[in-house]
């Protein structure tokens, strides 16, 4: 995942750069991760504050040659890992106080048009959507995959009402050709009726499929356990989402984690469950129009934070209870390999 979005004429964007520098106060100084780093756009932002420092991670290795730029201008208050988010917890944090994370969800202009990716249904490339340190490539799965699974991914990933009709005619389809992103754009185009929004037919189930095949929704799932985990006291963990499944999972685990309104006075006090969250504001932060106007991508934006107020205690259980169903759609590649092997 990329942490910058560029708009049409390619200038570098930070998504609601102010509202979050406007949070994290970087002029107090402080250790940040920028968690998915992209370009760069919020670590310069942050960097130009001489009291801060900057741990930068990314799953795409071509984030390395912008990181390598900083490194030269900033040598002793940045670094970066090719590392995806959902591993925090391998970083070296030993001699860290973690002051805040940050979190953009959403992908570039450049990682979109860059069509050897097969990110975008305008592509005339290979069906990929890998995004770095993955398993499987968006071919695999379509040309692999049963009717059902395949179902269960569009309907429930990319929120596609024409799921069922789009799997059949892939599973039709590809007994007499491999289904290319071309192919797949077909297929989905004759499967629904007439679309009369300005969404092309194919964005919901490129969507799911991009979701499934870099397993975004267990990655944010980890990482959402993991900032909880590094954070210091009194630090903030800040996401900026792009589409309602993220949204959704986001709001979730703040609301697990910040409200306490259930307890029974008969508990004793040391089985009470504790708040490990504090919510700022509960509805979302969203770009403002002068913003929209600069960079129309950012306008499906949202922007939520929460601050730690205590330490964490056996909650992992619970979260990965809430998103089970969510996270056994992911483990349907297990089934490719089974598949591809045989």
């Amino acid at each position: 995942m990329n942490a910058t979005i560029l708009s049409d004429n390619e200038k570098h964007f930070p998504v609601l750069l102010n509202e979050i520098l406007s949070i994290i106060s970087p002029q107090n100084g402080g250790t940040f991760i920028d968690c998915t780093f992209g370009q760069g756009g919020y670590s310069k932002s942050i960097l130009k504050f001489p009291k801060t420092k900057i741990l930068a991670i990314d799953r795409d290795n071509n984030s390395k040659k912008f990181a390598d730029l900083l490194k030269i201008q900033f040598r002793n208050r940045f670094s970066f890992y090719n590392l995806k988010f959902g591993d925090l917890t391998s970083l070296d944090l030993k001699n860290e106080k973690i002051n805040g994370l940050i979190f953009d969800l959403g992908f570039s202009y450049i990682q979109i048009t860059d069509y050897k990716r097969g990110l975008s249904f305008k592509s005339q490339g290979p069906l990929d959507m890998r995004m770095g340190l993955n398993d499987f490539s968006a071919s695999e799965v379509i040309n692999n995959l049963g009717q059902k699974d395949l179902e269960l991914i569009f309907k429930f990933f990319g929120e596609e009402k024409d799921s069922k009709k789009i799997a059949k005619n892939i599973i039709r389809e590809r007994k007499n050709n491999k289904i290319d992103t071309q192919k797949l754009v077909k297929i989905i185009n004759f499967s629904k009726k007439k679309n009369y929004k300005r969404t092309h037919n194919s964005t919901k189930v490129f969507q799911a499929l991009r979701i499934f095949v870099n397993k975004e929704i267990s990655e944010l799932i980890k990482s959402l356990i993991a900032s909880v985990k590094i954070l210091e006291k009194n630090g903030l963990m800040i996401f900026v989402s792009f589409h309602s499944i993220e949204d959704k999972i986001i709001k979730t685990f703040f609301k697990l984690l910040s409200e306490n309104n259930k307890i029974s006075r008969y508990i004793p006090e040391d089985e009470k469950k504790v708040n490990i969250l504090k919510l700022i504001k509960k509805k979302p932060i969203v770009p403002s129009e002068e913003e929209i106007k600069i960079n129309r991508p950012s306008r499906s934006a949202k922007l939520r934070y929460a601050i730690k107020i205590n330490e964490a205690k056996n909650f992992e259980e619970e979260v990965f209870k809430k998103f089970k169903f969510l996270i056994d759609i992911e483990k349907l590649s297990e089934k490719l390999w089974k598949n591809i092997l045989w």
